[in-house]
């Protein structure tokens, strides 16, 4: 994964420390969601470390939540990772490291370096604001260890409790003063089922199990930053050997959130279809929406790993995109059904006859098609609704037509009259149109485009996202498309003609039911002209 530089200063960021064939690093996501494009910066950059080290690369589900984890989760997460083209050593769980990370817990209370504490929650959260000593901080080993107990067996008194590490109350570094390491829950592990009653927090799992998988550089986002002196601190305590963090910045996109808890929001309540919903920014979602992976990593690695905060703008992505997919994708030809209006060529072909066209002009891959020519055509009513009577107009891969009557009833436009004009220059027309034979094979469309699920640019740390819902995310069209859209399928990538690129989300299944096609952006900020819809 070459081309990885660090604010485009054209070098390879290296890895403090690192050496060849000695890096061990790890992509540990939490399985109560799927993966979005912020994880899929980290899991890349892992990637290219492992890669340029020539090191070992864990995944590690870090599963210590029951609450809020399943066994769906860890699948699609397995599932994006292969999409985004990781390769990794071996899948481990925290959840394996269980006994070993409880057997910890003991020690440290033992050496009086940590201690239970029933301080309510509210209370204990402004007692560390405030850089006060918990009333429990003092207590006996043998009252901890007695706690401890009531804890890991899930009693009444236990639940009331939770294992806090002896650090600092009095550094300014809040997250020093005596972070918590064990809490009670009483929700079933999916994968350890109810065997546990305590489960260890990030804080206190992730470097031990950093240090004991041998991983040698730990990424982490910049906004853990004040908690890298906590990490470290707490490796000490334990006793294990030093991991190095490395730092990268946070990728934040224009438009949308990328808190699990918030989209998992969008999921519970409808607003979404589920987790692949093309509006999400997870990888399936984007993909649905008709990204190429190849765009997603050639836009993070382009970022490389700065430590500057940055809001990046969708644009820029889908303008990598179109790159990939315009020089191959086919071109088909649709007409929006809305009052879609006839032109009626009375010297067009008395019978109708087919030609086979290139599916693309400068791509011979994307194949052929077959298009139909008669002499009654459908047009879109908006460029029925441009022309003038006596215009030459060009119909697009056939030739020039002049429009010699234009019927309308009320002011709408109920129907064109025109004849073929095949020696007309195509320079000198101004309108140049797409249409499709009145043949029985035309195929039904839903065309759909999709908007930000919310409307402020940059969501602040006190905005509340329900106050910024986009009331309209998705819009529908209906649409005749050309025979040959029959063959497309799930997943493809086409162009429809002087409208845009298109994925299929849904193929050709029988004629009653439309072929359904996802609007994917082209990096252009324009707004579409479908009519509104959910």
């Amino acid at each position: 994964m070459p081309g990885l530089k660090e604010n485009t200063s054209g070098h390879e960021i290296d890895l403090p420390g690192a050496k060849v064939g000695e890096v061990c690093v790890r992509f540990a996501p939490e399985p109560s969601g799927y993966l979005h494009i912020g994880h899929a910066k980290a899991a890349l950059l892992n990637k290219y470390f492992a890669e340029r080290y020539k090191g070992r690369l864990i995944v590690r589900f870090d599963d210590t939540n029951p609450s809020k984890e399943s066994n769906e989760f860890v699948e699609n997460v397995l599932k994006d990772i292969e999409t985004l083209g990781v390769k990794y050593d071996v899948v481990t769980y925290t959840s394996d490291y269980f006994p070993k990370l409880m057997e910890m817990a003991q020690c440290l209370i033992k050496q009086g370096k940590a201690y239970v504490d029933d301080t309510p929650k509210e209370q204990m959260r402004s007692e560390r604001m405030d850089g006060v000593e918990s009333k429990c901080r003092n207590s006996t080993v043998e009252e901890n260890l007695s706690l401890w107990n009531e804890m890991v067996n899930g009693t009444k008194r236990g639940t009331q409790c939770c294992l806090r590490g002896k650090l600092d109350m009095h550094d300014p570094n809040k997250s020093l003063r005596d972070p918590v390491y064990y809490r009670c829950n009483p929700d079933p592990h999916h994968r350890v089922g109810s065997k546990y009653k305590v489960y260890p927090t990030y804080d206190f799992a992730c470097p031990f199990v950093d240090a004991l998988e041998g991983v040698t550089h730990a990424l982490r986002s910049s906004e853990y930053h004040d908690r890298n002196t906590q990490y470290y601190r707490i490796l000490k305590d334990m006793g294990l050997r030093r991991v190095e963090i490395y730092e990268f910045s946070r990728l934040n996109m224009v438009y949308t959130v990328l808190s699990k808890r918030k989209l998992l929001w969008f999921v519970q309540n409808k607003k979404v279809e589920d987790w692949t919903d093309a509006r999400f920014p997870t990888v399936q979602g984007i993909v649905r929406r008709g990204l190429k992976i190849e765009a997603l990593i050639q836009f993070i690695l382009e970022q490389g790993a700065s430590k500057n905060l940055n809001l990046m703008e969708w644009d820029k992505l889908w303008t990598i995109n179109k790159k990939i997919v315009d020089p191959v994708c086919g071109r088909h030809t649709a007409v929006l059904k809305e009052k879609h209006v006839l032109l009626t060529l009375t010297n067009g072909p008395e019978e109708p006859f087919v030609r086979t066209l290139p599916r693309h002009k400068k791509y011979e891959g994307a194949g052929k098609k077959a298009t139909t020519f008669a002499n009654r055509i459908w047009l879109e009513y908006a460029d029925a609704s441009a022309i003038s009577t006596g215009e030459e107009v060009t119909l697009m891969d056939w030739g020039n037509a002049i429009i010699k009557e234009i019927k309308t009833d009320n002011g709408i436009i109920t129907q064109l009259v025109g004849e073929l004009h095949l020696d007309g220059s195509v320079k000198m027309t101004k309108l140049k149109l797409t249409w499709l034979s009145d043949i029985e094979d035309l195929v039904c469309l839903s065309l759909v485009d999709f908007d930000y699920l919310i409307n402020k640019k940059k969501l602040e740390e006190d905005d509340d996202f329900l106050n910024n819902l986009n009331p309209c995310t998705r819009r529908e069209a209906l649409a005749l498309g050309d025979p040959n859209m029959r063959n497309v399928k799930r997943g493809e990538v086409i162009q429809l003609e002087r409208k845009g690129y298109y994925r299929c989300d849904v193929s050709f299944i029988r004629s009653s039911k439309p072929i359904v096609l996802f609007a994917i952006p082209d990096g252009r900020q324009k707004s579409t002209s479908l009519v509104s819809g959910a």
